[in-house]
């Protein structure tokens, strides 16, 4: 076992939760239970269904990459919200969620990993957003073409894909931008010269972007390639402390 204090001070530090003002999601513990842990429950979203599965695990301690609390907080806690924090609070369960700072940590973060399985080399960060660089650009070894490196990527990442744009010839210069990069993240990726841009999702508005700027675009899924920091920060908390950790997998197949 170890005490909350002990473990959410750990997360602020390991995380810097403190360093990404700007992020919309309120960083760090977001909802306080019991003053002792003995289990953490693992996932990718705040949800009622989550909530639910950490009681039955017997969880003491839920840590999430979307968090419930995002911008000025809540006004008034109703409805599903109102469900969500009951489940929590009746049965001292304590929420902790860490948004971009996940998203851009050097060595846990999602990108982080994902370049690492993809195995890309001279790796560094690019793609400012709320004040930070969140996504990793690096270059692969050999130069592969636009579908033979989209199988690649399903099989390193253990997901399915969807190819966006048109390019032909071999790539090397690969960016990654976990969730939805969105139009910011491509016009980012295509400023730095890169080749073709790993993401979770595309929007309508990217579509043209993407046409003119003559990327590839690779998204295996929002969820999909927001697990991989989860993960590691569940293997991380089970190496330091004295408590159980489980990954609770709640796919939304987007």
């Amino acid at each position: 076992m170890a005490k909350l204090k002990v473990i959410t001070n750990y997360l602020d530090t390991l995380l810097g939760t403190s360093t990404v003002p700007n992020d919309s999601s309120n960083n760090g513990l977001q909802v306080e239970g019991a003053a002792t842990i003995n289990k953490v429950v693992f996932g990718v979203d705040a949800s009622l269904e989550l909530a639910e599965k950490a009681v039955e695990a017997n969880a003491d301690m839920i840590f999430v990459h979307h968090g419930l609390s995002w911008g000025n907080g809540f006004k008034k806690i109703t409805g599903i919200d109102a469900k969500r924090f009951k489940t929590l609070l009746n049965h001292d369960i304590s929420l902790y969620a860490a948004h971009l700072p996940l998203d851009a940590h050097p060595a846990i973060g999602h990108n982080a990993i994902i370049a690492k399985k993809l195995k890309l080399h001279n790796c560094r960060s690019f793609a400012k957003y709320a004040g930070i660089e969140i996504g990793v650009m690096g270059e692969l070894s050999k130069g592969m073409g636009v579908a033979s490196f989209a199988e690649f990527v399903e099989q390193q990442l253990n997901l399915k894909t969807t190819t966006y744009g048109i390019r032909k010839g071999k790539i090397k210069k690969i960016g990654v931008i976990s969730g939805g990069a969105g139009s910011d993240g491509v016009i980012a990726a295509g400023k730095e010269g890169l080749e073709c841009l790993i993401t979770g999702e595309i929007g309508h508005s990217s579509w043209h972007i993407i046409k003119e700027t003559g990327i590839a675009v690779i998204a295996g899924g929002h969820y999909d390639t927001e697990k991989p920091g989860v993960i590691a920060v569940m293997e991380d908390l089970e190496n330091m402390f004295d408590v159980e950790c489980e990954f609770i997998d709640i796919p939304t197949g987007l």
